[in-house]
């Protein structure tokens, strides 16, 4: 390029952005145009998050992108191909399709500008240019807590994902996780069961449930005042690919990761990595040695991670501006956040007493593994007919204390 085609482009440029600038002083320009230049960057083929970053803060507005020509677009470092699709409107009109298909969806484009973008986020070292929010998105700014693990778990990763999940909502820490199956959707159960929301990070688009069977648990999760989030455009099928890299935002949005039960190869183990380069606080629950899945959180524990069986372990190791933030929401709501905090769902609320038959019943059954029903009958055969087995069940059942597996299988809740 010549030296005066390299003079005229400068002018160009300059001219663009004096006028941009006058026009937004008046309230011309509306900052939807630059939301929508970000999105036109996020479904543009060939770039990445931190290209997209590093592009950006060298326009004092995204939507001057809309208005530079091909050399400038690929002055910002994009390549060339990337640089065509832009320059010739093509990411302009997939960003215009996109924005109609959220509307119609109600879900929101949140740029990496916006006001109701995470900070924590931000400070990741490839943070998502975009994200697509399902429900409030408000929510993104809260202190918050990560809760991953294994898609096949125990009866005892599961009670201890949703009792965690359940006392550490009803304390003000906001529960995360991906809503895969096994620990997560206890994860979010739990909060759900505490009366507080919860946010899921997707693999897919936000308007693709994944696994298909949480459909119902996503409609509570919306319903409880939670949000859907995604950095994958609407549409988007679930890929192997997509999880690894949801994994960081997992960690991203939170003070700190807490591992119940992932095994050696699990993706939990990404995740938990994510949250050390992160500078985030790493939390594990321990388990039974000879069980596959204890692996990586016995791991984690030896390589540092904090151990823990209880809420309190978490909270006496959150950062101070943390407990200040969580104690001033929870005077603001009339609310207390630390043990004395028996509210929705906490562990330590009072239960209504048992009968003698559930007594019975519910001391024969085991927290960290499920009893089948002819175990159970053997247990109590001495004290219990079958029917007032089968009647204790269906009101322990009924009263939250116990759950029932596959096979006709029980365990007791955390």
């Amino acid at each position: 390029m010549e030296a005066n085609d390299v003079a005229v482009a400068w002018l160009s440029r300059k001219r663009v952005v004096k006028a941009v600038a006058g026009l937004e002083r008046t309230g011309v320009v509306s900052l939807d145009e630059d939301r929508l230049a970000w999105l036109a960057l996020a479904l543009t083929p060939g770039l990445g998050p931190k290209r997209i970053l590093e592009g950006v803060t060298q326009l004092e507005f995204p939507s001057l992108l809309f208005g530079l020509g091909l050399t400038e677009i690929e002055g910002l470092k994009f390549p060339a191909p990337a640089a065509q699709f832009i320059f010739e409107g093509k990411a302009r009109a997939a960003a215009e399709a996109e924005w109609a298909r959220a509307s119609e969806s109600e879900v929101d484009i949140v740029t990496f500008r916006c006001a109701a973008y995470p900070e924590r986020l931000r400070q990741i070292y490839d943070p998502p240019p975009v994200l697509w929010v399902r429900g409030q998105a408000q929510l993104l700014a809260r202190a918050s807590i990560a809760i991953v693990g294994t898609r096949h778990p125990s009866p005892y990763g599961t009670g201890m994902a949703e009792m965690l999940g359940r006392d550490l909502a009803a304390r003000g820490l906001l529960v995360v996780s991906g809503m895969a199956r096994g620990i997560d959707t206890a994860a979010h159960k739990g909060a759900l069961m505490a009366g507080k929301p919860t946010v899921a990070v997707w693999g897919t688009g936000a308007d693709v449930i994944y696994p298909k069977e949480n459909k119902r648990l996503a409609e509570e999760i919306l319903a409880g005042g939670g949000a859907i989030v995604s950095e994958l455009p609407l549409g988007t099928f679930p890929a192997p690919q997509n999880f690894p890299r949801r994994n960081r935002i997992l960690s991203g949005l939170s003070v700190g990761v807490l591992v119940v039960e992932a095994s050696e190869n699990s993706g939990t183990r990404v995740t938990a990595r994510c949250a050390a380069e992160q500078g985030r606080d790493v939390f594990a629950v321990p388990g039974n040695v000879t069980n596959k899945h204890s692996w990586t959180p016995n791991t984690l524990i030896k390589q540092g991670a904090r151990l823990t069986a209880t809420w309190e372990d978490i909270w006496e190791e959150l950062p101070s501006d943390v407990k200040l933030e969580l104690e001033e929401a929870a005077r603001a709501s009339g609310e207390r956040t630390d043990e004395s905090n028996s509210g929705s769902g906490a562990s330590d609320s009072a239960e209504p007493a048992l009968s003698a038959r559930e007594g019975i019943v519910l001391e024969a059954l085991r927290k960290d593994a499920a009893l089948q029903m002819d175990e159970i009958l053997d247990r109590v055969e001495m004290q219990l007919t079958s029917s007032e087995v089968f009647t204790a069940l269906f009101e322990l059942e009924m009263a939250g204390r116990i759950r029932s597996l596959p096979g006709k299988n029980y365990v007791r809740r955390f």
